[in-house]
């Protein structure tokens, strides 16, 4: 069955991107007051990867609000993500494996961007290593070049890629062993919100939130959605279902239509 195509973010997103994650922090700092109240943790390990271009200095926003919760959070120390380099592909490895001797217990994964696809790699290579995956605006459904405006950045360090990937991503892929979660927004200006949707399972579940691509690292709505999958009891899995008074920041999510996604391989 063909796929169905679909285009990547409009320009009028594309060029508003930068102000729109700068709101996105606005109205972090307008909810900071509120976030003890998000669920506490259970002190699990939890590591998180950066999007493309980006190092952990974005996400430390994210990081510190679940560290305060009582997880034992951790960025991915591998400087500025330029790609699957060696260093990148090598260092994601043995950070999984140091982490998981270090703790004894399974990871949760929460990757922004191109960070949730190395997440969702990494799922599939160490499932017993993972708790469970969040992404956040990852587009791990991508079709074409034309679904993303960051093509052109990752394809100036291709030359420096140690795995070469086609596409469609995940073509062939079974579904994640492990609870899985994708957050993202029809408003995102850099990736087609479409390739962002996952499959649904019975451990899956496409959570949608009005918010930048660059911006959802810091966005309450996502944190709050963050906090709320992560504080779910090991071995245990329920869908996201916002509080009442939170229901007007989560829009309905969207379903993958028939045939959008290529199916898992046999």
């Amino acid at each position: 069955m063909a796929r169905q195509q679909f285009a990547g973010p409009g320009l009028p997103l594309y060029v508003t991107e930068v102000g729109r994650a700068f709101a996105d922090y606005g109205l972090y700092l307008a909810a900071r007051p509120l976030m003890p109240r998000l669920p506490a943790g259970d002190g699990h390990p939890v590591l998180v990867l950066p999007g493309l271009m980006a190092d952990d200095m974005s996400t430390v926003t994210l990081r510190r609000t679940l560290r305060r919760l009582g997880y034992r959070v951790h960025g991915w120390r591998l400087g500025r993500n330029i790609g699957p380099t060696a260093e990148c592909v090598e260092g994601m490895a043995q950070r999984i494996e140091d982490l998981s001797d270090r703790y004894g217990r399974p990871i949760s994964l929460i990757g922004q961007s191109l960070g949730g696809i190395f997440a969702r790699d990494l799922a599939r290579k160490a499932p017993d290593a993972v708790r469970q995956v969040i992404t956040l605006g990852s587009p791990f459904g991508l079709q074409s070049d034309s679904q993303t405006r960051a093509h052109k950045v990752f394809e100036r360090y291709s030359h420096l890629h140690v795995e070469k990937r086609t596409l469609p991503l995940e073509s062939g892929c079974a579904p994640l062993e492990m609870p899985s979660t994708s957050i993202y927004s029809q408003h995102d200006g850099i990736v087609a919100w479409q390739a962002c949707l996952d499959r649904l399972g019975p451990q899956s579940e496409n959570i949608a939130v009005y918010a930048s691509h660059l911006g959802m690292g810091h966005n309450p709505a996502v944190i709050y959605a963050v906090a709320d999958r992560l504080a779910q009891p090991e071995g245990t899995w329920r869908p996201f279902r916002a509080p009442l008074a939170l229901r007007p920041a989560f829009p309905r999510p969207d379903v993958p239509r028939h045939g959008s996604r290529p199916a898992a391989a046999a």
